[in-house]
């Protein structure tokens, strides 16, 4: 009886052992890496496509020169595409310096939306016209690979396509937008439901087209933003204990939420799909929360901008930016030490911070892969 005791309470660890989630640090290995998302992952697309006066100070604590980054220096997409041992991402819409697409390219645009563009959007490049750049891309790229295979110097090889990372990182410009023009609660779930759609359908077209490895980014918390917090942060019971906006905050969890269902729903849609579902709100919000446990002293104010403290930001003063203000002549300067700094202009976040998140992410404590109905996060 002893015996079958203890064969039976091994059997039921060994059960209850198969529902924990392992945290293993990841090891990414991909051929090629495509990119689709906004100013959190754009290495110069806007700036390529559509000529953006983008702050020449941007990529000075890394690149020592414009990078065409929303960033002094390195964005997440960087540091992961070190860890894979990639070379950094070529925009698809640079055309000057013979950029090599071989190990991928990157569809991201500064102010990218997953809702369509109109003739009112400040970037026309959204998420339905990046599907369609890549689909370009590929049609191009095989075309020219039939007639001439010493292009795979240049171009990914054909089964790289297959082989590849798909990596989504977009949706906070929507909520932003929904922010400042909905009026409820309701309205902004209903609006988040619409993106829903519109990301599961260009997921499942790119699953049809031979994709299968997914890697999708969350978004951080948008309350957090010194830029939100000047615009928003008027009423007291509207900010939470680290100063942020409450309503932003419950606006991105709940299209985080959501993002995690649709991924759920992709992965019983498309059998032979791996995900990879990152939890870039929570890292964020850690690092906020607990900014000088990490070495950070200014969790809420920019580094390059105007107004000085609490949060360095004023709209009508953009990083590098000189202006006239009622007769003063005033410039956003950027800050003596961006390490120190987890906001570099008010919206996005510095190289520092970046690669806080990035050296996150890579322990596999905040991704949720590759059966996200049983393996909670634990953080």
């Amino acid at each position: 009886m002893a015996s079958l005791y203890i064969i039976h309470s091994l059997l039921k660890l060994a059960f209850l052992c198969s529902f924990w989630h392992i945290i293993t640090p990841l090891s990414l290995t991909y051929p090629a890496v495509f990119n689709f998302g906004d100013s959190n992952s754009d290495t110069g697309g806007l700036v390529a496509g559509k000529g953006f006066p983008l702050s020449r100070l941007n990529g000075q604590t890394y690149f020592h020169e414009f990078s065409g980054r929303f960033c002094d220096g390195r964005l997440i997409i960087d540091f992961l595409m070190e860890a894979m041992e990639l070379p950094y991402m070529n925009p698809y819409l640079e055309s000057v310096g013979s950029p090599s697409f071989q190990t991928g390219c990157n569809f991201a645009t500064g102010g990218a939306t997953v809702q369509p563009a109109n003739a009112d959007s400040m970037n026309p490049f959204s998420f339905n016209l990046q599907l369609f750049q890549f689909f370009r891309f590929k049609k191009r790229v095989l075309a020219l690979l039939s007639k001439d295979k010493e292009l795979e110097k240049y171009l990914p090889a054909e089964d790289h396509f297959k082989k590849a990372l798909y990596m989504f990182d977009i949706g906070q410009n929507d909520i932003d937008g929904a922010m400042y023009f909905l009026t409820s609660e309701k309205q902004v779930i209903d609006s988040v439901y619409k993106l829903m759609l519109d990301l599961n359908y260009g997921m499942k077209k790119l699953y049809d087209a031979g994709a299968r490895n997914f890697w999708v980014h969350n978004t951080g918390p948008l309350g957090c933003l010194p830029r939100i917090i000047a615009t928003f942060g008027k009423d007291p019971s509207n900010i939470d204990e680290h100063g942020c906006i409450v309503s932003h905050n419950k606006a991105a969890t709940i299209f985080n939420q959501k993002l995690r269902d649709i991924c759920l729903q992709f992965l019983a849609q498309s059998p032979e799909a791996n995900i990879t579902y990152v939890d870039i709100y929570s890292i964020k919000l850690n690092l906020i929360s607990n900014s000088s446990l990490y070495g950070f002293q200014k969790p809420i104010a920019a580094c390059c901008g105007y107004g000085g403290p609490p949060l360095n930001f004023d709209n009508r003063v953009p990083c590098g930016v000189t202006k006239d203000l009622n007769g003063t002549i005033v410039t956003a300067n950027p800050c003596n030490n961006t390490a120190e700094y987890i906001n570099w202009d008010g919206t996005h976040y510095t190289e520092a911070a970046n690669r806080f998140v990035a050296d996150q992410i890579l322990t596999g404590n905040y991704t949720d892969s590759p059966h996200l109905g049983t393996t909670p996060f634990v953080n």
